[in-house]
């Protein structure tokens, strides 16, 4: 069996790998019947020659593999016709700008197989990149706090060579006695978590965050429990909540006349409630002044995301009264926004070892149809020019009806 490292070709473009060259000689080694390829790029965070230097042929044609494999979406005039492919496509929820690639892979009757939906029987993603989300949103929130106010100045994320140069340059975070919200408990929360830890900043109870006055700069992480109630005055049900999120209303407010940052790292179904509104926001008791929104849900649940940012152009400013975007550090009175909406690639040596780590323990055994729990299976989109029946919904999706 044959495996390719496709080089990216979306723009912008990704410098992320599904494995670093030294995952690539480890595969050989674990994995006997498997051969991996490289193929040339000049854009991929590891060069050609450290892939060479482990022992990983590098071409410009892998036309060969019966594996192809990359990050971001795979431009329709590169796909090749009945290959398997793993990447990320973003056509699960119908995103209407992928639906040419979905009709291109149907017509060249590739396997695609989606990362995102590479589960366990429980519903667990196996691979993904949330924890440098949260690494890197967290730092972008403390360092566009730091630009605000003029306090400490930081490198930009993607100017450290991995996470524990990132995690160095946080010993120069010199926070005044704020308060921060995180919001999120899963990979995204855990990577925050990690950066804020990092910065020394002290994790604290909800209650004592909304009570209490500290002289050092702490923080809460908040699950949906602690700011979100039964309309019926019922207690808290996570199951219920997650089943029926519209039978909660949210309480988020009591938070937000507290708080300065809002870290928002949590998964929102549209059919919750936001977590406040642009009236919120006019209120002369909403504290918040920097919002690192990690989940960058376009319209969504916070009012001030009204477009993603970028790596090279990360920040503006958001003015409630008028509802629109504003130059960066333009106006006090503006809440100051970060909204990358691919976080990880600002650090994408280290990300990739960590997602090509998982790749190799959770899904590479599975490839010589050892897939007892169907893993592989679930996470096929599409397959001899067919729709897989996990994906049939997509049908009118595919047809543009």
């Amino acid at each position: 069996m044959k495996i390719g490292l496709i080089r990216e070709g979306k723009i912008p473009t990704d410098k992320r790998v599904p494995f670093t060259p030294l995952q690539a000689e480890e595969i050989q080694l674990r994995f006997p019947d498997i051969k991996m390829l490289c193929q040339e790029s000049d854009i991929r965070c590891f060069n050609d020659d450290e892939y060479r230097t482990h022992g990983i042929d590098v071409k410009k044609d892998v036309s060969e593999c019966d594996i192809l494999m990359g990050i971001k979406e795979v431009p329709i005039d590169l796909l090749l016709e009945g290959k398997t492919y793993f990447f990320f496509s973003h056509t699960i929820k119908k995103q209407a700008y992928n639906r040419k690639l979905l009709q291109a892979v149907l017509k060249k009757k590739i396997k695609l197989v989606d990362y995102e939906v590479l589960t366990d029987r429980q519903g667990n993603r196996l691979v993904a990149f949330g924890r440098y989300a949260g690494i890197v949103g967290a730092y972008n929130g403390l360092w566009a706090y730091g630009k605000r106010f003029n306090l400490f100045s930081l490198r930009r994320a993607h100017e450290c060579f991995d996470v524990n140069d990132l995690k160095l340059e946080l010993r120069k975070v010199k926070l005044p006695a704020v308060k921060i919200i995180l919001t999120g408990a899963g990979r995204v929360g855990k990577g925050s978590m990690e950066t804020l830890d990092s910065a020394g900043i002290r994790k604290v109870n909800p209650h004592d965050f909304l009570t209490r006055s500290f002289s050092e700069p702490v923080y809460v992480q908040l699950s949906s429990a602690d700011y979100h109630t039964h309309k019926e005055g019922r207690i808290f049900n996570r199951e219920e909540f997650h089943k029926y999120p519209e039978r909660y209303t949210s309480n988020f407010h009591e938070f937000t006349k507290v708080a300065n940052i809002l870290m928002a790292g949590a998964y929102w179904n549209p059919k919750a409630p936001v977590l406040f509104t642009r009236e919120d926001m006019l209120s002369p008791d909403f504290r918040i002044q920097v919002i690192a929104d990690i989940t960058c849900d376009i319209d969504g649940s916070i009012p001030s995301t009204k477009r993603a940012t970028t790596i090279a152009d990360p920040l503006y400013d958001y003015d409630p009264a008028t509802d629109s975007v504003q130059p960066v550090l333009s106006n006090e009175k503006f809440v100051t926004v970060m909204a990358v909406d691919n976080l990880p690639c600002e650090l994408p040596r280290s990300a990739s070892e960590e997602f090509g780590h998982d790749l190799i323990n959770k899904v590479l055994p599975l490839l010589n149809n050892i897939d007892h729990d169907d893993i592989i299976k679930r996470a096929t989109i599409a397959e001899d020019g067919h729709l897989t029946a996990n994906y049939e919904y997509l049908s009118d999706y595919v047809s543009g009806s």
